[in-house]
């Protein structure tokens, strides 16, 4: 049952995470085994969907690092757009095929701030960055994703 009720939207996030559709199954199967092995140690101090969401996140990140991913990416790029761009409207498909073109590191930053709703300071956490890196991985993942729709 618990399966049932998380896997769809574990299976998004780590597809999110991971832009591979073989290595975002494989995730979330060792998110749910871990989980299900250590259902002793929930000690109910938060959901089981925010629990499973952390060990499915940290799964994420490890395979990545394992993958050699440097997670801070491109300091010496420039910040982008410097002038207020017209607002346009996109598709949501259109959005979700541009984050997949991002590198791993600005979609895995703007996956947990945008879409998982993590602020700076737990994604700093969760990465082992600075606060400050996080952002302006932030700012540059949207300026990209910008650009990215432009061309689409």
């Amino acid at each position: 049952m618990l399966y049932t009720k998380y896997s769809k939207a574990m299976y998004n996030l780590a597809y999110r995470m991971m832009n591979n559709r073989e290595d975002a199954e494989d995730m979330l199967q060792e998110a749910f085994l871990e989980c299900f092995r250590n259902i002793s140690s929930f000690r109910f101090e938060s959901t089981f969907g925010a629990w499973l969401k952390s060990i499915l996140i940290n799964r994420c990140i490890n395979q990545l690092r394992k993958k050699k991913v440097d997670l801070v990416l491109c300091e010496n790029l420039p910040q982008g757009v410097t002038e207020e761009e017209p607002e346009t409207v996109y598709d949501t498909g259109k959005i979700f095929r541009g984050i997949e073109q991002l590198s791993d590191g600005y979609r895995i930053i703007l996956t947990l701030y945008l879409l998982e709703g993590y602020d700076h300071t737990e994604i700093s956490q969760i990465l082992g960055i600075s606060e400050s890196t996080s952002k302006s991985q932030y700012s540059r993942a949207k300026d990209k994703l910008r650009n990215i729709l432009v061309k689409l």
